[in-house]
C-alpha cells in the first residue's frame, strides 16, 4: 500500500463556535462536528499527526454543544489511534496546554488523558507560565505543518497569520459558524478572490488554489462524506513543505559546476525523496512571484521551513541569505566544497564539507547523517522573553 503524502505531517484543526443560534445554527455546528470527526478519522488512517491544544470544554448555554473543537479531535484521534500505519513518525499527537490546564480538563477526559499522556502517542508542549492564548497559538503554530480552521473569529485569524508568516498552508472551511467578517468564513471570502487565493496554499496537482477553493465552496446538497473526501484530497496534493538552496549562481565560476551537480544528485535526492520537502532554489530557471528577483529570493526564503547554505567560493550573496535565515531562527545546514577557505565567524558552526570524488551514495550518506545531527540544533539567539 503507497504510503500518503501526509504520512507524519502536523495537521492542526482549529476554530469555535459562537453564542447567539443566529451566527451558528444547532444543525450547522452538528454537520460541522460530524465533519471533523469522520476528517479525522481518515487522516489517522493516512498516517496523520496532530496538533491539539488542551484546555477547558466551554459549552454554549443555548444548546449545550461544545464551543471548540479541540477534545473532539482528541477523541476520534484515540478512537482510531489502532487504524494508524506502521512505521509512521510520531508522535500522533502533539498537546499544546498552559501549566494550569491539568485542572481543567473535563472529568470525562481525564481517562483518556492520562492514559495516553506519558505514552509515546502524546508529545506535551508546555506554554510555561504564560497564561495568554497568544503564546499557546505561537507554539501551535511551530508545530503544526497545515492548518484547517472552521468557524472561530479573531484568534483563528491571527493562528492562519502565524502559519501563513511561516510558510505553512491555510485551509479554510466555509461552514456558516459565527459571522462571515471574521475567523475561517472571513479567510474563505478572501480566498475567493483568485489574487488572494495561492496565498493560502498551493498544490502539485495541476490546479490552481483558487480551483480548489471554489471546490470547497460547498453546497448544501454535498453529503459530508463527499466533502471529506475531497479535503483530503485537497490535502494530499498540497506542495510539501519548502527547503532553500542558497549557493553560487555564477555559471562562469569554475566551482559552479560541481556545485550544481551536489545540488542536483546529493541535496535534493536527499531532501525530497528521502526527507519530504520540496527544494526551492532561485536561479533564474523558474517562474518568478515577485517583481524583482532580491523579492523573489528573500520572500522564497523567508517562508521555506529550512535553509542549506552552500558557501562553496565564499560569494557575498550566499552570506547575506544565511545570515537571513540564522536570524530568523530557520533550521539552517551549512554546506561547503572540501577546501572552501571559510571565514572566522563561520569556523563555529558545523559545516558540511562535502567531496565532488567519492560516490554518489557515499555522498549521500555523509550528506544525511550531518543533516540528522543538526536539525533540531536551536537558534543562535534564543527568543526567551524577558519576564518568564
Amino acid at each position: 500500500m503507497p504510503v500518503s503524502p501526509l504520512a507524519g505531517r502536523r495537521i492542526h484543526i482549529t476554530g469555535s463556535v459562537p453564542e447567539p443560534l443566529e451566527h451558528a445554527s444547532t444543525q450547522e455546528v452538528d454537520s460541522a462536528r460530524e465533519f471533523i470527526k469522520l476528517l479525522v478519522k481518515e487522516l489517522v488512517k493516512m498516517g496523520a499527526n496532530f496538533v491539539i491544544p488542551i484546555d477547558a470544554e466551554k459549552t454554549r448555554s443555548v444548546d449545550g454543544r461544545p464551543i471548540c473543537f479541540d477534545w473532539l479531535v482528541w477523541n476520534e484521534v484515540i478512537n482510531q489511534i489502532h487504524r494508524r500505519p506502521e512505521g509512521v513518525p510520531g508522535p500522533c499527537i502533539i498537546a499544546v496546554k498552559h501549566h494550569k490546564n491539568e485542572d481543567q480538563i473535563p472529568d470525562e477526559q481525564i481517562s483518556s488523558w492520562d492514559d495516553y499522556c506519558g505514552t509515546s502517542h502524546v508529545k506535551i508542549e508546555s506554554a510555561a507560565h504564560w497564561n495568554m492564548a497568544s503564546k499557546r497559538m505561537e507554539i501551535q503554530a511551530r508545530s503544526g505543518d497545515i492548518l484547517i480552521t472552521i468557524g472561530g473569529s479573531e484568534g483563528v485569524l491571527f493562528l492562519s497569520n502565524l502559519y501563513h508568516d511561516a510558510g505553512k498552508p491555510v485551509i479554510p472551511m466555509n461552514y456558516k459558524i459565527g459571522k462571515d467578517t471574521t475567523g475561517s468564513r472571513k479567510i474563505f471570502e478572501f480566498a475567493l478572490a483568485s489574487v488572494n487565493s495561492e496565498r493560502l496554499f498551493k498544490t502539485t496537482d495541476g490546479r490552481g488554489s483558487h480551483d480548489w477553493i471554489n471546490r470547497l465552496s460547498f453546497p448544501a446538497r454535498k453529503t459530508i462524506e463527499e466533502r471529506v473526501s475531497l479535503v483530503t484530497e485537497l490535502l494530499e496534493n498540497l506542495t510539501p513543505p519548502s527547503a532553500f538552496f542558497v549557493c553560487l549562481m555564477n555559471t562562469d565560476h569554475e566551482d559552479q559546476l560541481s556545485v550544481s551537480n551536489f545540488y542536483e544528485t546529493v541535496v535534493k535526492h536527499v531532501m525530497e525523496t528521502e526527507f519530504g520537502y520540496k527544494m526551492v532554489i532561485v536561479d533564474g530557471s523558474q517562474g518568478y512571484e515577485m517583481a524583482y528577483v532580491n523579492q523573489e529570493v528573500f520572500t522564497r526564503l523567508h517562508r521555506s521551513r529550512v535553509v542549506i547554505a552552500d558557501l562553496t567560493a565564499s560569494r557575498p550573496n550566499c552570506f547575506l541569505e544565511l545570515g537571513y535565515a540564522l536570524g530568523r531562527g530557520l533550521p539552517t545546514m551549512i554546506t561547503a566544497r572540501a577546501g572552501t577557505e571559510l571565514p572566522f565567524d563561520i569556523h563555529s558552526v558545523s559545516t558540511h564539507q562535502w567531496q565532488h570524488d567519492i560516490s554518489i551514495e557515499e555522498a549521500r550518506r555523509l550528506f544525511r547523517n550531518h543533516w540528522e545531527s543538526i536539525r533540531t540544533r536551536p537558534p543562535l539567539v534564543s527568543a526567551e522573553p524577558l519576564i518568564p
